[in-house]
């Protein structure tokens, strides 16, 4: 009976440090340097010149581990994006607000670095802007790639590109572009 108690226990506390590697889940914060590409947009028969702004992202993250140097970590964040526009001496900001999931298979290189790739799904939240630019469309998907580092098991810091494949305004042929930087923290 004994030696039964202490096999499942045994088993148990192997069933569950195995279960912890395989899934983690954690924090993640940063900095976005955001853009918009395309074409420029025209109000009031004026072409407005895009520059980007600073903004920031933060949510949780999870890490699956397939195997030894192939993981997947989908996201579920939230994301401010936009432009500055400027027209001759008058400049206008539209941040844009998105809930954003993306979905990144992790190659790990090596116990310290990660290629990341995927897609990134994105819906508005909110829209603030300083000129009616309304109608913006309340989906972005993209693809997104980078770089990740392990500073230690649970301490990392990522970098990455993401390129909206969709419009974000339904009044112009402008795609989200963004820089992100963060840092963050597993579980």
């Amino acid at each position: 009976m004994k030696k039964t108690i202490l096999v499942t226990v045994l088993l148990l506390a192997i069933s569950v440090n195995v279960q912890a590697q395989l899934l983690r889940f954690g924090i993640k914060a940063g900095l976005n340097y955001a853009n918009q590409t395309g074409t420029n947009i025209t109000i009031n028969s004026g072409n407005y010149n895009k520059d980007a702004i600073t903004s920031y992202h933060a949510g949780l993250v999870a890490e699956i581990n397939l195997t030894e140097g192939f993981s997947v970590q989908p996201e579920l964040l939230y994301s401010t994006q936009g432009a500055t526009y400027k027209y001759a001496a008058t400049e206008f900001k539209n941040e844009l607000g998105y809930l954003s999931i993306p979905v990144m298979a992790k190659f790990h290189l090596n116990k310290f670095i990660s290629l990341d790739l995927g897609p990134q799904a994105s819906f508005l939240l909110s829209e603030r802007n300083q000129f009616n630019v309304k109608d913006a469309n309340t989906f972005d998907f993209g693809v997104a790639g980078g770089l990740g580092l392990n500073i230690t098991k649970s301490i990392f810091i990522q970098g990455r590109y993401v390129l909206g494949l969709t419009d974000a305004s339904k009044d112009a042929q402008i795609k989200n572009s963004v820089v992100q930087v963060s840092a963050g923290l597993m579980f």
